[in-house]
């Protein structure tokens, strides 16, 4: 349901949304929040009207006395309405956002509230409601990173791409090697350009693509270079102009960069690996993306030994299996140098973590993602890799505990989660605990009957006479 105007709520609502605007006037906070909270209560949409309320439970915090007592009373009270406002996050999301504002009538700070209320408003489709909390929650924690992260994002749905940047910038200059907000920078640079340059506006019956452009052999040209290029014959045309352009800018990294990635989707590795090795010397390996695409272009490479080799001949098998090894070698030995090279980028030491996992390194693996899971991008994979490390020991307590710890911090039931809980059930399951790992397979059934294995399970319980 998507959010209301004033003019698209009954006129009841509306009434009383102008009751509660004069008792806003004349200081009667309490009031006010009691209409407002009526209002929502019938159209949880109503964003006016959210940020009336918002404005009354500030004013009343302001005036309102704040000592030790009462904060300590106020905090005692909102514990109970948090947990269930977390519990009907996914049932019923409107009604978390109402015992989420129970809270924040008397403490309008909250940042736990704010989180759960922002939560609930996505599982509605608000995005404005999100960001009316997200952004005080994050006034109120500005260290809060995943907070920050997720403002920003939600600030780019909205199209606020200005402030969405400067919140991403601030995370780059405490985190200056994390990709993944270099890209989202990247990403808004891009929507940017598509905004200020009316790219968006593309088959409107007002503009045409080609309309923007004054030079029509452009226009061809940036048509070709923005799709995915599967045409050889374009991307040799494309390659052309760039290494052309780069004569006269032999250091332009973009360029080397972009000349790196035609030459991949043309399947010429070695020459992409070349444009890659340059780049990475230019900088003295300071960019680690650039040393993960050296190591992905060899890995390729060697894939492209092994797709020659016949696995049915015997010799070519044995080849097939020590190429199959050297990669793994290799990738590995990269991965290291990079979190060598990059000791407090913790996205690396994810990656990391999760190769040794996979190649049955279990304590090199725990070691790399215990320290990974400070990375609030990466946390919950982190918890999930972990668990995975420690139920492949049999230390079934430690990997209960950790998925717990994860599913905690996952309120929406989103894939991620599924997994989880089917992790959890699992290891319960290991754990002889029989019923309770069943309840966590049916969680899974009722939403998605064909997620693993989870079909077989639920119905051989009930058929072996479960309840």
């Amino acid at each position: 349901m998507p959010e209301k105007k004033f003019s698209e709520v009954p006129k009841m609502q509306r009434d009383f949304f102008e009751k509660g605007n004069a008792a806003l006037q004349k200081a009667n906070w309490d009031y006010a929040i009691a209409l407002y909270s009526q209002v929502l209560a019938a159209e949880p949409g109503f964003y006016e009207c959210r940020e009336s309320l918002r404005a009354a439970q500030m004013k009343k915090h302001a005036n309102a006395s704040t000592g030790f007592f009462k904060k300590m009373v106020g905090t005692a009270s909102s514990s109970p309405l948090l947990a269930k406002a977390q519990l009907k996050l996914r049932s019923n999301p409107a009604e978390a956002m109402e015992a989420c504002e129970q809270i924040l009538n008397s403490d309008p700070n909250s940042v736990s509230a704010h989180k759960t209320l922002a939560d609930a408003a996505l599982a509605l489709d608000f995005p404005k409601t999100a960001v009316l909390s997200l952004e005080v929650a994050f006034r109120a924690s500005p260290r809060d990173a995943n907070l920050a992260e997720r403002l920003a994002e939600a600030l780019v749905g909205l199209g606020n791409l200005d402030r969405a940047e400067t919140i991403y910038d601030e995370l780059l200059r405490l985190k200056p090697n994390d990709q993944e907000i270099s890209q989202k920078v990247k990403n808004i640079h891009a929507q940017r350009t598509m905004r200020d340059g009316r790219y968006d506006e593309v088959g409107s019956d007002t503009i045409s693509y080609r309309d923007l452009l004054r030079n029509k052999e452009e226009a061809v040209s940036l048509e070709q270079a923005n799709r995915e290029i599967k045409d050889s014959d374009v991307a040799g045309r494309l390659i052309a102009e760039h290494e052309h352009l780069l004569i006269s800018e032999p250091n332009n990294v973009k360029k080397l960069r972009l000349l790196a990635e035609l030459h991949a989707q043309k399947r010429d590795y070695a020459t992409a690996l070349s444009y890659y090795e340059r780049i990475a010397e230019m900088d003295g390996g300071a960019d680690p993306s650039i040393e993960r695409s050296i190591s992905d272009i060899k890995g390729t490479l060697l894939d492209e030994q092994i797709k020659a080799l016949n696995p049915d001949v015997p010799h070519e098998a044995e080849e097939i299996s020590l190429l199959k090894a050297e990669k793994a070698e290799k990738q590995l030995e990269d991965a290291r140098k990079r979190v060598e090279r990059f000791p407090t980028d913790l996205a690396l030491r994810f990656e990391l973590g999760v190769m040794l996992f996979k190649l049955g390194k279990i304590s090199e693996a725990i070691q790399e993602l215990q320290k990974a899971q400070q990375n609030p991008n990466r946390r919950i994979q982190a918890l999930n890799y972990l668990a995975q490390c420690f139920a492949s020991r049999n230390m079934n307590d430690l990997a209960l505990r950790t998925l717990q710890n994860a599913l905690k911090e996952k309120p929406a039931f989103d894939d991620e989660k599924k997994e989880l809980t089917y992790l959890l059930g699992v290891v319960l399951d290991k754990m002889n605990r029989k019923e309770e790992a069943i309840e966590q397979f049916k969680l899974i059934y009722e939403t998605d009957i064909g997620y693993r294995d989870v079909s077989d399970r639920v119905d051989a319980y009930y058929a072996a006479g479960g309840q």
